[in-house]
């Protein structure tokens, strides 16, 4: 993973929507040749409608503007949303569209579940933030925790040549759809005196089809005094859940911090069928209830940070196409987990042994249940990482 990482990068940490759609609207507004957005979620509400009305007003001001949704995710975007899009000469694609819903294939698992955004070739976006209502409407409240960063420097031709190669796959796949005019190869970025070592990952069923997780498992291997990961939907293989009890036996505090609220039903009850045998290896658990969880990041030693779209699931980490970006530096790793505290001190409750004993058997019959069919699942895509405890 190491080699991965180059120096020379700006990084900067966006908490919340409240920072992150000021920083991307700003950036979309001052475009001037190229935008290239892919969503998992783009929602017909005051935030999806706002971000659209940017797209579309840098679209008639000739900027090429392409957008790639989720076919699942998106629902095929709403006619309300293209109807401000496509008029202006916005591009849009759809990467498996739902179509047939009740026929259920395997190769519908595999969803577009990154967030990223690249403008004029110059400056990306990435993280787990959907277009959506941060806070569903109630105006007041804490928004979803969630995470982004906005980046310049020699990544960006990383992030440009993703984006750039799945929307020609799409276009491909989807003949005689306008896909708008041919996108160039990214020139190669500015190397920042005082930039950061970084390096963008991503995870598809090509070339990469464990480089997150991968990262994720040299990381915590190589651990020392700390691992903190947030993640809603922590259901890790066994590789993963090894890693982390060998951490603990080496001496290292690791601390998880989960959804709290129950948003999916069954991989609510599959994942807390394994706090007992998480807490069983020494690691600490929260959960976090203030509002909706929705960060997939990591802090390491207080350097090694990611943020990006990736849950430790096995539909993210094996079927998903994901995208996360790793910060190798003591300041930005400083500033996400002083955010993670705070949120943690917060809006969450801790899990202990003695709050299992407590729960009720239809909760315990119900985990039991879960878990089976989370494994029964794993084997259906064709994986065997989420074993046996």
């Amino acid at each position: 993973m190491t080699r991965r990482l180059v120096k020379g990068n700006r990084v900067l940490l966006l908490e919340t929507g409240d920072e992150y759609f000021p920083a991307l609207e700003a950036a979309f507004d001052a475009a001037t040749e190229e935008i290239h957005l892919e969503a998992y979620i783009f929602a017909d509400d005051p935030t999806g409608r706002r971000v659209a009305g940017c797209l579309a007003r840098a679209a008639r001001r000739g900027v090429a503007v392409r957008l790639l949704v989720d076919g699942f995710g998106a629902a095929n975007l709403l006619p309300s949303l293209r109807s401000i899009l496509e008029p202006a000469g916005v591009s849009i694609l759809v990467f498996r569209p739902e179509i047939g819903r009740f026929k259920f294939r395997r190769n519908r698992l595999r969803r577009m579940h990154r967030k990223l955004a690249v403008v004029d070739r110059h400056i990306g976006f990435c993280g787990g933030i959907n277009f959506l209502d941060d806070r569903d409407g109630l105006g007041e409240g804490p928004p979803r925790l969630d995470y982004a960063v906005r980046v310049e420097g020699p990544i960006v031709v990383e992030m440009h040549r993703a984006v750039r190669r799945l929307w020609t796959l799409v276009a491909w796949t989807r003949a005689g759809r306008r896909a708008g005019p041919p996108m160039d190869a990214c020139p190669p970025q500015p190397v920042y005196a005082d930039g950061l070592r970084a390096g963008f990952l991503v995870r598809d069923n090509l070339r990469n089809r464990s480089t997150i997780e991968e990262a994720y498992l040299e990381a915590i291997t190589q651990a020392q005094s700390e691992v903190f990961i947030a993640n809603p939907y922590f259901l890790p293989g066994i590789r993963l859940r090894h890693a982390l009890k060998e951490a603990t036996e080496r001496g290292v505090r690791v601390r998880l911090l989960m959804q709290g609220k129950r948003e999916y039903f069954w991989v609510h009850y599959a994942i807390r069928a394994l706090h007992g045998a998480l807490l069983d290896a020494g690691l600490e658990i929260h959960e976090y209830t203030a509002h909706w969880l929705h960060a997939k990041v990591a802090v390491i030693d207080g350097r090694w940070a990611t943020v990006g779209s990736s849950n430790i699931d096995p539909l993210s980490l094996l079927m998903a196409r994901e995208a996360n970006v790793v910060i190798d530096n003591e300041q930005f790793a400083r500033e996400l987990r002083e955010s993670l505290e705070a949120a943690m001190e917060a809006g969450s409750v801790a899990i202990r042994s003695e709050s299992l004993a407590a729960r009720s058997w239809d909760d315990r019959f119900l985990s039991w249940i879960a878990i089976g069919l989370a494994r029964i699942a794993g084997g259906f895509i064709g994986t065997s990482r989420l074993e046996n405890q």
